[in-house]
Parts: structure tokens; sequence; C-alpha cells
């Protein structure tokens, strides 16, 4: 069931690692609400959409072998065999087996999917798993200096996903060969990405454009 609890509060630092106040999250996305079902929902079809359906198995036709009676049909004692492709036999062919471009492809509505990743990002608010960072400015790809940020942060060993405000192309690059960290814009994060992680950092300005097309949307509705 979806549970709700507002003000949420979030740790802040600056860009170099410096401890800051704590901020207050939007309340137009981090208003609380967390619905396990649906981010099930959300996650099970982002792995299902990365099934590519490539896989082949061989059936009696295609196995290689067999083509004549491995022993007469009467006189031997044994049980009469057509071949040894038969599915029954060591090497035979696969029965009902799965076959290539099968289509594993789950579609969610748009509202289903937002609610999903608005429920990952409150769960991680409320475990105070999210942590705001001011703008991650790189002149250029540096993995150490990255290293160096996460290890004051003290998530240097757990599991980060790196919430950017747009495309930053050397933020990501320098955490393209550290397994533990994904980089991506905020508005390119899924449920499944947020949920992977241990702990999400988000850039104060990707926040403060959430709270905007957040608020835009209300008015819209109303």
């Amino acid at each position: 069931m979806a549970e709700t609890n507002n003000s949420m509060q979030a740790a802040a630092f600056g860009a170099d690692g410096s401890a800051r106040a704590r901020v207050t999250l939007p309340g137009g996305v981090f208003d609380g609400t967390v619905n396990v079902p649906v981010m099930h929902q959300a996650v099970k079809a982002f792995l299902a959409n990365q099934r590519q359906g490539t896989h082949a198995t061989k059936g009696r036709s295609v196995v290689t072998g067999g083509n004549q009676k491995p022993w007469r049909q009467k006189g031997t004692g044994r049980a009469r065999q057509g071949s040894t492709r038969a599915p029954h036999w060591p090497g035979g062919g696969t029965y009902g087996g799965p076959q290539p471009n099968r289509d594993y492809t789950e579609r969610l509505p748009k509202k289903v999917k937002a609610l999903a990743r608005k429920s990952a990002l409150n769960a991680r608010a409320r475990e105070d798993a999210l942590v705001v960072v001011d703008a991650l400015s790189m002149d250029a790809p540096k993995t150490s200096a990255l290293l160096a940020l996460l290890g004051k942060l003290g998530v240097a060993e757990r599991k980060v996903l790196i919430l950017t405000d747009g495309q930053k192309e050397a933020v990501f690059k320098s955490a393209r060969n550290l397994p533990a960290v994904h980089v991506m814009p905020y508005t390119d994060a899924s449920t499944y990405h947020i949920l992977w992680s241990d702990v999400v950092l988000v850039e104060q300005g990707a926040l403060a454009n959430a709270a905007d097309a957040s608020a835009g949307a209300s008015e819209g509705e109303a």
C-alpha cells in the first residue's frame, strides 16, 4: 500500500564534499509516497524489456546424427527406437524449447511509471539515502577526483547513483569504469536504477528543475 509523509529533508554537501545544512526536498516530488506494488511492476517491466529474445534451441530436425534406426525393430529385446535425435535421447533435439524473435516487451502507462519512480525516490529519501550536492563541474574526466568526492561523502564503498542536472559528459566518463557508480541525468533515472543503488546523489539544480516541473504539472491539472 502507498504510504505518505510530508516535509522530507536530506543531507546536503558542496561540490568539494563539505557538509552544508540539511535541505527540504520539494514537496511536489518528495511527499513520502511509497507504493511497493507499483515499484515491483516497474522493475519487472524494465528487466523484461532488457531481454533480446535471441535464445534458440535445436529441435530433432536440426541436431546432428541419428538419421537411421539405432537397431532393428524386433528381436533385440530392447525397446523400439526410430532415431537417436528423439528428445529422450542424450544429445537429441529439444521439444518445445525457446525460439528466436520472442518479444518480451512490457509497456506501462505513463502515470504508473511516474508513480513508481516517485515512490523509489521517496523510499531512498525516507531511508536518508538521498544526498543533495552542488553542481558537479569537471573540465575533463577524472576518476580519482570523483572517487575522492565519494570518499568525503562516505559512500565510496556503496552502490551510488549520481543524478545530474542535464547531460554532463565529463562526470559520466569519470565514473564509466566504476562498476558501483552510475551517472545519468535526473530526468533519465528509472525506478530500477534508483532501487539498484544504495545511495542517490542528486544535484541541487536537478531538484530545482524537478520542483518547477511538478508545480507546472499541478497548475495544468488545476
